[in-house]
């Protein structure tokens, strides 16, 4: 017999953990895909793909991510109002001028399966252009924030990944 009640084995089970992912100098793509598994559950020994037991992301810096190569101006992002002449489009640098968590969340939202539970999974996505405070969000649930470190030291000493070290500049300053 366990010293645990069954209830309390499946909250420790079914609980909720936040992760913290640094999105300073990485990709979009990588970001997203390691979101959407933890936003999923597929992490998780219980996973089952009715089941929603996935976990709240924080990704923070999210005004420092990186594109490789000359994306920040090639990369379009495409929208329609629904009316005529309402198609829209933006570039990357743009979008994240305009918004510098909106190329994250999208690059998400299109990572989650596409049924009903992506608006729920997107509701456990925290979303920060810059640091996020230590006093304000870690310290009320310091034990369940888990830092996800990348070898970011590949990223950013080598000269083969100076091309992550473009920044979008400001139009007006020009």
């Amino acid at each position: 017999m366990s010293s645990f009640s069954r209830s309390a084995q499946q909250w420790a089970t079914f609980a909720r953990s936040w992760f913290l992912i640094d999105a300073r100098m990485q990709p979009p793509g990588k970001i997203a895909s390691m979101c959407s598994v933890r936003l999923q559950g597929k992490h998780k020994p219980i996973y089952h793909a009715l089941s929603d037991a996935g976990d709240h992301v924080v990704v923070m810096n999210t005004r420092h991510i990186a594109f490789s190569g000359n994306k920040w101006e090639q990369k379009v992002y495409s929208s329609h109002t629904g009316y005529p002449g309402g198609f829209k489009q933006l570039t990357a640098a743009q979008m994240h001028q305009k918004d510098p968590t909106a190329i994250i969340k999208l690059a998400v939202y299109g990572m989650l399966p596409k049924n009903l539970m992506r608006r729920t999974m997107m509701q456990r996505l925290h979303l920060f252009p810059d640091d996020v405070s230590s006093t304000a969000n870690q310290n009320e649930h310091a034990n369940e924030v888990i830092h996800i470190n990348e070898q970011r030291s590949a990223l950013v000493c080598g000269a083969k990944w100076s091309c992550y070290a473009k920044r979008p500049t400001n139009q007006s300053q020009k």
